[in-house]
């Protein structure tokens, strides 16, 4: 499974590829001199590259949707669960 890190979770990659995945960072490919300075471009290459995409940018999460490509996408509402879920540990106490 190959799995591409939105700029903002640089470092992930790394904690994936720990795991198993097959991880790529946008901002590494960039680097690399890949040309992912767009949304567009970034699920552009997702789609070419059989990729789930993780990311917290909403519009990136709303093309991936649109255009049936996996997307794990990070935004405050699923943010707000995982908070929720960690303080209700602290109830039990």
């Amino acid at each position: 499974m190959k799995v591409l890190v939105d700029e903002m979770y640089d470092g992930i990659d790394a904690k994936l590829k720990e795991f198993g995945y097959e991880a790529f960072s946008v901002k590494k490919l960039i680097a690399e001199g890949k040309k992912l300075s767009s949304d567009y471009s970034v699920i552009k290459y997702a789609a070419e590259n059989n990729m789930i995409v993780v990311t917290e940018d909403v519009e990136i999460g709303k093309a991936c949707k649109e255009n049936e490509i996996p997307c794990v996408l990070l935004d405050n509402e699923t943010i707000f669960k995982i908070i929720l879920e960690e303080l209700s540990k602290y109830k039990e106490r």
